[in-house]
């Protein structure tokens, strides 16, 4: 399976239908805290990646890569396909690439979740080889949520100025979906090959 190097760590890819997508959550730039009332966007050094780890646990951004607000996974741009915090060549996935993931996995959640994520009717098979990790997120008003219960992915695609189109998992469905998440959120990024 191929690898790239980027900012000191390896990622694994893998090629589902037409797609060339990272295997693992990025894991870049520098951590910040969050605290329960910390509202809105913290991650404002625009001189720098930063990042949250869930819990502040560095640990944390290890096992499950860093979450990251929109506006900093994009690099503060507003456009569909922007780079962002990819490596050169990779970019922040669009819904509709999202979508095509979907569809290329007939809906089917488990096939995306690693091994040993989810449980009953959702529990993973990654036959894929996405390997999705319910990696969770950092709610706007600061406090993290859903480890083990929800992978969280930014897309590209703004919903309108304040939010914009996130995909998600479930830990007991087979179900992929759509959230309209506020940027302040923090959740993991999954790059694909432009």
């Amino acid at each position: 399976m191929p690898t790239i190097e980027y900012e000191g760590q390896i990622y694994n890819t893998i090629q589902i239908g037409d797609q060339c997508w990272l295997k693992e959550n990025l894991n870049v730039g520098i951590r910040i805290d969050s605290e329960g009332g910390s509202i809105g966007f913290l991650q404002t050094d625009n001189g720098i990646i930063e990042k949250y780890c869930y819990d502040n646990d560095p640990n944390n951004c290890e096992a499950f890569g860093g979450l990251y607000e929109w506006s900093e996974a994009m690099q503060y741009k507003v456009i569909e396909g922007e780079q962002g915090i990819c490596p050169d060549g990779w970019h922040i996935p669009t819904k509709a690439e999202f979508e095509e993931l979907r569809l290329t996995v007939n809906s089917n959640s488990n096939s995306l979740k690693k091994v040993g994520q989810g449980s009953g009717f959702g529990e993973g098979t990654d036959e894929s080889g996405f390997s999705a990790i319910l990696a969770g997120g950092r709610a706007d008003w600061g406090n993290f949520f859903g480890i083990g219960s929800y992978a969280n992915y930014w897309s590209s695609t703004e919903y309108d100025s304040d939010s914009s189109e996130s995909l998600f998992i479930e830990r007991q469905t087979r179900t992929i979906g759509y959230w309209e998440s506020l940027k302040e959120i923090g959740y993991s990024v999954r790059c694909i090959k432009d």
